[in-house]
């Protein structure tokens, strides 16, 4: 009943309330941005929602455009600040999310938006996933966040989407603030500034060949138009 009639409601609910509560602390995060890394203050990507339809994702920037000498952007782990890596520690990047909550991109709590290139080597299994609309926060997180292998990253959403309830959302909410702001664990993966694609992961660990991963890579370009 929640899941199907109410969840939405209270997604709208808590994305106005967080927007309004919170409007000093939007602005106060722009100038930071706009003063430490330039424009554009809003980072904006391609994510795969609901049904695995396309939407734009949200976010305060958290890395620089350098470009090397042939004009492509350089490695994440160069381009990510140590500003970058404070807001994303404390979350604070994704608080533009909360307009993607109220355009009905994306639910309060549900499976994160992963990338598009990413739902190309999801199985049918794990599509399901998609069935739910993206969370701002979600088990998976709460349960290690970017700390956890794709797997177990994976079975925690299709667990969530098995029973979705309110008081199980209220529960996942009260974690992700105690892992983001007091435990601020789980960012990214050991020995890495960001988390591994899950096609990169796959292929190292090698559960896909070399042109099953290209292949993938190009579906993903398809999806996107590029």
């Amino acid at each position: 009943m929640y899941a199907k009639f109410f969840k939405r409601l209270v997604d709208i609910l808590c994305a106005l309330l967080a927007i309004v509560v919170f409007s000093w602390l939007y602005i106060i995060v722009a100038i930071l941005v706009r003063v430490k890394l330039g424009s554009p203050v809003i980072f904006k990507q391609p994510r795969p929602g609901l049904n695995g339809k396309i939407f734009t994702l949200y976010k305060f920037r958290t890395m620089t455009d350098e470009k090397d000498e042939d004009g492509n952007l350089l490695p994440d782990e160069i381009r990510l600040t140590k500003f970058g890596k404070l807001l994303r520690a404390t979350s604070l990047d994704e608080l533009p999310e909360a307009f993607n909550i109220l355009k009905g991109d994306m639910s309060v709590i549900g499976p994160r938006p992963q990338l598009v290139r990413d739902m190309t080597f999801f199985t049918d299994e794990q599509m399901k996933r998609q069935s739910v609309r993206p969370g701002l926060s979600g088990l998976a997180q709460v349960k290690g966040r970017n700390g956890i292998t794709w797997e177990e990253k994976i079975d925690y959403d299709l667990e969530y989407i098995k029973k979705i309830t309110f008081f199980g959302d209220v529960k996942i909410i009260f974690q992700t603030v105690w892992s983001a702001f007091v435990k601020q664990d789980g960012v990214s993966q050991e020995g890495m500034d960001t988390a591994e694609d899950l096609g990169d992961y796959l292929l190292r660990i090698g559960k896909v060949d070399k042109e099953t991963y290209d292949k993938k890579q190009e579906e993903a370009k398809k999806l996107l138009n590029v």
